[in-house]
């Protein structure tokens, strides 16, 4: 279809596009958009999201409430309209041709994320540091929220003292930490970043918890429950039935496995361009048909549990913590770090408003009848 490629016809056909989502250019609503630099309407539609999010970061548009801004855009499918043809090409092909996950770029895909400095997580997270979707059903503040989940986890996997349990990506210890304490178990947890691991052996020394650096493909023994928070979206669609096998043999006949994960609404083999690029390299939000595939003939799947708008109200808590403390943050990082990191938190948490991400706790048994009895 043939347009004007002029300057005026790009920006006449960005606030056509636009006001299909109720956003204006240039209004006075808090997700209205206000745009700085010409040059913002032909970079945006050659290059689809990741001309829209480096723009951001570059400084060439703005919105006052920049979750409210992608609420509206993400409701409008704008996402799915505006598109670069050879980044969605580069990446099928990528996805096709590479295993993006394998054992040589997993540690390296997660230490460009995790290992950015414990100073930022700090300040960001609750005080056990828990990286992941919080559980606010009965919860008025992030660090109620956190414990809730860790405690619903903990009630869900029927933990009793001295039961064997390994975290397969155990982050900084925090759900090792709090089922130690809590439920007196002996905690096996794992993970590829270094400086979670160091930060980890710290805050669970004296406690029956024991940090290793390693793959999860590397990993032997046997458990009696196996759990695994916020992980999987990391593992890689090739990678899926690999990483069940490595639960299956680990996992005692009568044991249960818990997996909390991202889900995609639909069967992808790739995330946000953007988000690829600049906050999560190689993540793949896993599909419910590609982990009942993942499980099929070897896991019973027990339970599954949804409350991915709990993660929205996740993200914003911790924007808010990381925009409070940016006065102290802007020490170890620059001005394009904080547009980026807020264009990240604030965009992925109207995935979830939007319902075009989930959040699931799902439970597996190895079939024994009798070996779990839902909790809530």
């Amino acid at each position: 279809m043939l347009f004007d490629r002029s300057e005026t016809g790009l920006e006449s056909l960005a606030a056509s596009l636009l006001g299909t989502a109720n956003i204006r250019i240039g209004g006075n609503r808090p997700w209205d958009i206000c745009i700085h630099e010409k040059g913002f309407y032909q970079r945006v539609l050659r290059h689809g999201s990741i001309g829209l999010g480096e723009s951001y970061v570059d400084g060439w548009w703005d919105a006052e409430h920049l979750d409210e801004f992608f609420e509206r855009l993400l409701a409008a499918k704008l996402d799915e309209k505006v598109r670069s043809r050879w980044i969605d090409l580069w990446q099928k092909s990528e996805s096709m041709l590479l295993n993006r996950q394998g054992r040589s770029r997993a540690a390296d895909n997660s230490i460009q994320h995790y290992d950015r400095g414990s100073v930022l997580y700090q300040a960001m997270l609750d005080s056990r540091m828990v990286y992941s979707c919080g559980y606010w059903k009965n919860a008025s503040s992030l660090e109620q929220a956190q414990e809730a989940k860790l405690d619903l986890i903990c009630r869900k996997l029927q933990l009793t003292p001295r039961m064997r349990v390994l975290d397969i990506g155990c982050g900084w210890g925090g759900l090792a930490r709090y089922a130690a304490e809590s439920y007196q178990v002996n905690v096996t947890g794992i993970t590829v970043s270094p400086q979670q691991c160091e930060f980890a052996r710290q805050t669970c020394k004296g406690l029956p918890v024991d940090i290793r650096l390693m793959d999860y493909r590397e990993l032997t023994g046997t458990y009696d429950r196996v759990v695994s928070v916020g992980m999987f979206e990391h593992v890689g669609s090739k990678n899926h039935r690999t990483y069940m096998e490595v639960v299956s043999r680990c996992l005692s006949p009568e044991g249960l496995l818990l997996l909390q994960s991202i889900g995609g609404s639909e069967t992808s083999d790739s995330i946000d361009p953007w988000i690829d690029k600049y906050i999560f390299p190689g993540a793949v939000l896993p599909s419910i048909k590609q982990i009942g595939a993942s499980a099929e003939n070897m896991l019973v799947m027990e339970d599954w549990h949804s409350f991915g708008p709990d993660y929205d109200r996740t993200l914003m808590a911790w924007f808010e913590n990381f925009d409070r403390s940016w006065p102290e943050l802007r020490v170890h990082f620059d001005d394009r770090f904080y547009r980026t990191w807020k264009y990240y938190l604030l965009s992925c948490a109207a995935t979830f408003r939007v319902r075009k991400n989930q959040l699931w706790q799902i439970v597996f048994s190895k079939g024994r009848r009798g070996v779990y009895t839902a909790c809530r």
